[in-house]
């Protein structure tokens, strides 16, 4: 399959301006006309569908929670980047888009990033004007703070809530067209499947998650803003719901899947205690603004933390990077940690986790000063742990948490199924091979916002879309072989439950496809999941029935996705014979353990082509191109 990228030609800081000129516009009366339909209600999805039915199309919203506002947009903590350059401290349009670049060490498109960068002021103007509450400095104007990767202040902050905030503006403004008629909200509907007519995506079928009733919906065109999957690792920061299942049934409609092993390891997540967690909880990337981390010099140091001086205590990040310090990008900083672990310095009952410390900070600027900065996530630390942060360090180490990788698109945002858009993070387009922190907010309402009401305009602009129905046969169909995997799964009447079967594979994921990867270990993992999967589908014990409200059958469809997906993210692992970002390939290595890419062999997208039921996938690549910033040695120090 040729994958035609569609990047309008000229300077980069021109491409999206002209662009946006050179689409072809529906004209105000005639988008009434449209029908979209908009799959999930996070950042991405809730700006879509806001946008969109303000332009005057009929947009059909579905939102698997009984409300938009329980999206997992709403867990994002630390903030949103912004290059309005507010400090004065050097930032620029150019330098978002150099340090997004670099950060995602050079394999994302270089024109998407730019795009992004150029709209991030916008999405801060945007969002002040809904009223949602950054934080301010003392003479009123909007604050800034500092993220990992960047030596300058962008990140706009709303304490520890930013994702919270962000979304009910979004919320808000969509409920606004909910009222007006121009958006149809469709809650608890979970996407069974896309609907393809004459090789286009028309209509999707939802099992709507109280009755159990598969409902068959109609458009011309399908945006899909249904998130990442950092719970194919079983313990995550993702909220429970958050599942690849419509991104793989889009894949396996022809959607191509792009670059799966890019997955982001958060470094700041409170430890795993025990096989009782079902997820783990984020601890901000905006406290290592004021924290320090470090870890007792001599192993097996059992002293409390301020019982150890000075001189006996190691600040890893500080002294390997003393360029960025504790603000290294989050692939660096959770490798360092895995690394300072493994050598046995750890602390804690585990001995996985470094300290987080704010003594420093808490006598520099006072404790009310730290509480009014970061006060929300102190509070959430100390219900979970039991430990004052202000008295103790935290204690963090690196968990699930982002994944860059997604469907295909184009600098439309549109997928290989035509007619098929994919926005925020169930796209590939913009972080590389790891996301700095503070950019999925900013990439979410980009998408959301500022590049599908063009783009979506000028592909019903180009093309002529005939009427269908959901009484067609493709709708028909379709809508039969969800109810065939429903009553599959019903009837299997195993002995092991689903949550077994979805620990067993996170296992298997996080030991040999997690921070760390090497090519006996992802081996291991292929040759695995397919005997795990087989026993799931013939062992797996699905309570309930159909007709009704039943979670166990919603994470069996969710879980049965994973154990396909984690096979092809596994493979794209082993392919990749390369270090770069998140994805690190332990024979792939400089001599002071960092990351080596090798830019001749795989400076290029992976794209993978479903090609059936027990047969391999097929690669794509989509050649990446660097005329605006360099390849060269990512560096931090």
């Amino acid at each position: 399959m040729k994958l035609e990228s569609n990047i309008p030609g000229g300077p980069i800081a021109e491409k999206w301006t002209r662009h946006k000129f050179e689409l072809k516009l529906v004209n105000p009366a005639n988008k009434r006309k449209f029908t979209v339909i908009v799959v999930g209600t996070g950042l991405a999805g809730a700006s879509a569908a806001a946008s969109l039915g303000e332009l005057g199309y009929n947009v059909k919203s579905f939102c698997i929670q009984d409300s938009p506002r329980r999206a997992h947009s709403i867990a994002a903590q630390g903030g949103i980047n912004a290059a309005h350059n507010y400090p004065n401290d050097g930032d620029s349009i150019y330098r978002l888009f150099y340090d997004t670049v670099k950060g995602g060490d050079f394999r994302a498109r270089e024109a998407n990033v730019h795009r992004l960068a150029e709209c991030s002021n916008l999405i801060i103007n945007h969002c002040v004007a809904q009223g949602v509450p950054f934080g301010r400095e003392y003479g009123g104007l909007l604050d800034n703070r500092s993220f990992g990767g960047a030596q300058v202040s962008r990140t706009f902050y709303a304490r520890g809530q930013t994702g919270q905030q962000l979304l009910l503006g979004a919320y808000q403004s969509m409920m606004r067209q909910v009222a007006k008629g121009s958006v149809k909200m469709f809650a608890r509907r979970e996407m069974m499947d896309i609907v393809l007519v004459g090789g286009k995506a028309r209509g999707i079928v939802v099992r709507n998650l109280i009755s159990g009733e598969l409902e068959c919906h109609e458009a011309d065109a399908v945006c899909l803003a249904t998130g990442g999957y950092g719970n194919v690792f079983y313990l995550s920061t993702n909220a429970k719901g958050s599942n690849v299942g419509a991104a793989w049934r889009a894949h396996k409609k022809g959607a191509l899947f792009a670059n799966p092993c890019y997955t982001q390891i958060h470094p700041t997540c409170i430890p795993v205690t025990g096989d009782h967690q079902s997820k783990l909880t984020l601890m901000s990337e905006s406290l290592r603004n004021d924290g320090r981390v470090w870890i007792p010099r001599k192993a097996g140091d059992t002293r409390r933390p301020s019982d150890i001086p000075e001189a006996e205590r190691y600040y890893y990040l500080e002294e390997k990077y003393p360029s960025f310090g504790n603000l290294v990008p989050r692939d660096v900083a959770s490798r360092n940690a895995k690394m300072v672990c493994d050598n046995g310095l750890g602390v804690g009952t585990s001995k996985r986790a470094v300290y987080l410390d704010f003594a420093d900070a808490i006598k520099r600027i006072g404790e009310n000063a730290v509480s009014a900065k970061y006060g929300n996530l102190f509070q959430m630390y100390e219900k979970i742990t039991d430990e004052n942060p202000y008295k103790t360090p935290m204690r963090i180490y690196p968990a699930s948490h982002y994944t860059m990788g997604g469907l295909w698109v184009d600098y439309n945002l549109q997928s290989t199924i035509p007619g098929l858009f994919v926005l925020g993070e169930a796209n590939f387009s913009d972080h590389g091979a790891n996301r700095l922190g503070a950019s999925a907010l900013m990439q979410g309402l980009a998408d959301g916002y500022f590049v599908i009401p063009y783009t979506l305009g000028g592909y019903f602009a180009g093309n002529k879309l005939d009427k269908v129905n959901s009484a067609q046969a493709e709708f028909v169909d379709t809508a039969k072989s969800s109810k065939a995997l429903i009553d599959r799964l019903l009837s299997i009447n195993g002995k092991k439950t689903v949550t077994e079967f979805h620990r067993e594979m996170g296992h298997i994921m996080w030991e040999n496809v997690g921070m760390g990867r090497n090519k006996a270990g992802l081996e291991k993992a292929i040759s695995a999941l397919p005997g795990l999967r087989d026993e799931f589908w013939k062992n797996v014990n699905v309570l309930g029935e159909n007709g009704s409200f039943n979670q166990n059958l919603e994470n069996a469809m969710r879980v049965a996705d994973f154990l396909e997906f984690g096979e092809l993210l596994a493979k794209d692992a082993l392919y990749r014979e390369e270090s770069c970002g998140g994805h690190f390939r332990e024979e792939h290595q400089t001599p002071d353990n960092e990351a080596k890419r090798n830019d001749d062999a795989f400076c290029h997208v992976a794209a993978w082509e479903w090609k059936g039921e027990n047969k391999p996938h097929e690669l794509n690549k989509e050649e990446l191109e660097f005329e605006n910033v360099h390849l060269m040695t990512r560096s931090y120090k």
